[in-house]
């Protein structure tokens, strides 16, 4: 389990300019959209698809800002856990024959250790735990300026398909 004085891996060895998917690579692989799309970019998977790391940037024209809080604005822990959701699922989408919508089961062991305020880059840390092709379970942690902002656990599920 992840402890509050390490990473889930080292971000020095990673080139957080890169892009491994932009915006339209992500929309072809998770659902989320608008004011909800909050993975940015994902700058890097690992061969073995283990491992991945995204960011959100937290816009200062974002939707949460006016009201969370109006003298001093934070990203909301849950957007910072949804951000790392995204990601987590995203990873998981590529390892499935088909990209499929998930849905969160659990969020285990959050933590929150550090505010993210508007103009600041949320890096997104992803290290699967265990997958199958109907669930898997991942640690996620998110870093702004070499400072863990939160950590946690999610298990995610594939959701049945639905006919509009």
């Amino acid at each position: 389990m992840m402890t509050a004085d390490r990473l889930l891996f080292d971000l020095e060895e990673i080139d957080l300019s890169a892009t491994a998917a932009d915006t339209a690579r992500i929309e072809s692989i998770i659902p989320h959209r608008h004011e909800m799309a909050l993975l940015d970019r994902v700058v890097f998977v690992a061969e073995d698809m283990k491992t991945a790391v995204g960011y959100h940037d937290a816009k200062p024209d974002a939707f949460w800002v006016r009201g969370h809080f109006p003298t001093r604005a934070t990203l909301p822990g849950v957007l910072m856990v949804e951000a790392g959701a995204q990601l987590t699922c995203y990873l998981w989408n590529v390892q499935q024959p088909t990209p499929r919508v998930a849905a969160f089961l659990r969020i285990d062991n959050a933590i929150f250790r550090r505010a993210v305020v508007p103009g600041e880059r949320l890096h997104l840390l992803a290290r699967e735990v265990k997958q199958s092709r109907r669930r898997f379970v991942t640690e996620v942690q998110g870093v702004v300026n070499g400072e863990l902002a939160f950590e946690a656990q999610i298990t995610g599920m594939a959701m049945e398909e639905h006919q509009a």
